[in-house]
Order: structure tokens, then sequence, then C-alpha cells
């Protein structure tokens, strides 16, 4: 048995980041190239996750835009002759299956709150990733990787990666 879901929490304020977080989501502040929750994504997908829900706050719409199709921009690109950006930005779309959900604003704020949210995609004894929307790790082999490693071995009822 192989674990292919992940839940990526990125319902909080950023409140130590504003006022950059104010109308960004930190989890769409840029790092190099890419948002840093697309590190994340792709993190998971190299370590064989094949279904992503991330879970936001209602009011967040940028990160669910950013892993969409944009037909106008691809076509922009299209007729520019970009292909390499093109080429990237579809790229964006086709790296896992994706559900967007929006975290009740009546939960109680906290990690939790993101697992009740998804807990209808995950099935009863089923195994997930579970990963905070801002941690990036760097490292030669995905941490989600070693981890997932980890458990193949023992099928721990939890591993955890602490910084």
């Amino acid at each position: 048995m192989r674990i292919k879901k992940a839940i990526i929490a990125a319902a909080g304020f950023g409140t130590r980041l504003l006022p950059a977080t104010k109308v960004i989501p930190k989890e769409m502040l840029s790092v190099i190239d890419r948002p840093i929750i697309q590190y994340l994504v792709e993190e998971a997908v190299e370590s064989g996750i094949k279904e992503i829900a991330i879970i936001t706050r209602p009011e967040v719409s940028l990160i669910k835009e950013h892993f969409l199709a944009k037909p106008v921009l691809e076509t922009h690109l299209k007729k520019q002759g970009k292909e390499r950006p093109l080429k990237g930005v579809k790229r964006i779309e086709k790296m896992a299956r994706f559900h967007f959900l929006r975290q009740d604003p009546n939960l109680p704020y906290g990690t939790g709150a993101p697992l009740v949210t998804a807990r209808h995609l995950i099935g009863k004894r089923e195994s997930f990733v579970y990963m905070f929307g801002d941690d990036v790790f760097l490292a030669k082999v995905p941490a989600t990787k070693q981890l997932l490693k980890k458990w193949e071995k023992n099928k721990e009822a939890v591993i955890m990666s602490v910084q």
C-alpha cells in the first residue's frame, strides 16, 4: 500500500509577514521563480503523491488560480512564440489531481481545522501526507520521499518531521 494523497494546510493569515501577506497569502510569496506552495506540490509529486488537497481561508483564491489552467495566458504565450514559459505554465496544472477546499471560518484556528475540512477525501483507514503550506525543505532526496520510505518500512501510525 502506497500513500498517494496529500493535504496542504494553507489557511493561515501570515501574520508574522504582514504587511506583505495582507493581500498575498504567504504560501504565494515567491522564492526565486515560483511561489512557496509550488515547491511543496513539486516535492509531493516527486515523492509519488498523485492527489493533493489544498486548504485555504475562504477569501483566498490566488492559490487555486495558480494551479488551474489559464487559457488566455496560454494563448498569448503561444501567439508570442514563448514556448518555454508556455510549457512551464501548462506543467503546473497537470502536476497532480487537485482539490481546493475552503476552511470553515467557524472551525477553531489551528493545525486540525484543515484536516477536518479535507476528511471526506481520505478513506477511513487511508494514510496520507499532511504538509504546512509555508514549509520548504531543500534536500537531495525530497523530505516527503524520505518520510514515505520510513513509513513504508514500518507502517507507523504517524511519522513526523520537525524543524
